[in-house]
C-alpha cells in the first residue's frame, strides 16, 4: 500500500504539468501563473514535494536560475545530497568570485587544500551569499549572481595586496560549492560517535 499511494499520487498530480496546461509558461527568469487555479497550484507544490521526498533531494522546481526577492540569483550547477546547514553552523565552502562588469577575479579557493570555513548567517560573507548559503546542501555547486547593493555597495572596495579594486555597485558572480558541515557528515559521526 505504501508503494501504491505515492505512485497514484504522482500519476494524479502529473496532469498539472501536462504540455497542454497553460499553468506554467517559462520565460528567462519568471513563471507565469495567471492561468493557474488554486487546485493546480496545490497539485504543483505537492508534486514537487513528493519528488523531493521520493528522491531524497530538495531541488528548485526549475534548475535554470532562481531569482530571490532581494534580487540575488542562483543557478544549480550540481545538486548534492548531503545535509542542509542551519544558521550558526560551521560550513566549509569553496568558491571563486569575479566582477561581472569587467571580469576581474576577486578570489578563487577551489584549488586550495582546505576549504574556507564560515558560520552560516554570521555576516562573514557578503549579504547576497549569506542569503543563499542556508538553501544549499553539502555537495551542491551553485553560481550566485549578487547585485551591487548586496555585494560591496556603492563604495566598492579599494585595491589591496593581490586583490583588485572593485568598482561601486558592481555585480559579483560567485561559484560556490558546499563541501562540508563539520558535525553533520555521516562518516565523521560514525568515526567519533554521537554521544
Amino acid at each position: 500500500m505504501r508503494v501504491v499511494f505515492p505512485l497514484l499520487a504522482t500519476v494524479g498530480l502529473a496532469g498539472a504539468f501536462a504540455p497542454s496546461s497553460p499553468a506554467f509558461t517559462r520565460t528567462s527568469t519568471e513563471i507565469n501563473m495567471a492561468g493557474m487555479s488554486r487546485l493546480d497550484f496545490v497539485k504543483a507544490g505537492a508534486f514537487a514535494a513528493a519528488g523531493a521526498v521520493l528522491t531524497g533531494q530538495a531541488t528548485p522546481a526549475f534548475a535554470e536560475d532562481v531569482t530571490l526577492p532581494s534580487g540575488v540569483k542562483y543557478e544549480v550547477v550540481k545538486a548534492g545530497n548531503g545535509p542542509v546547514p542551519t544558521v550558526g553552523e560551521l560550513a566549509g565552502i569553496r568558491f571563486k568570485a569575479f566582477v561581472k562588469e569587467n571580469g576581474n577575479k576577486i578570489d578563487d579557493i577551489f584549488d586550495t587544500p582546505e576549504p574556507y570555513y564560515t558560520r552560516v548567517g554570521s555576516g562573514g560573507l557578503i549579504k547576497g551569499v549569506e542569503e543563499v548559503l542556508p538553501k544549499m546542501r553539502v555537495g551542491d555547486r551553485w553560481i550566485i549572481t549578487v547585485p551591487g547593493n548586496l555585494a560591496f555597495g556603492s563604495k566598492g572596495r579599494p585595491a589591496s595586496a593581490g586583490k583588485p579594486r572593485i568598482p561601486g555597485d558592481s555585480t559579483i558572480i560567485f561559484e560556490v560549492e558546499m563541501v562540508s558541515l563539520p558535525g553533520k557528515e555521516d562518516e565523521l559521526i560514525e568515526l567519533i560517535g554521537d554521544d
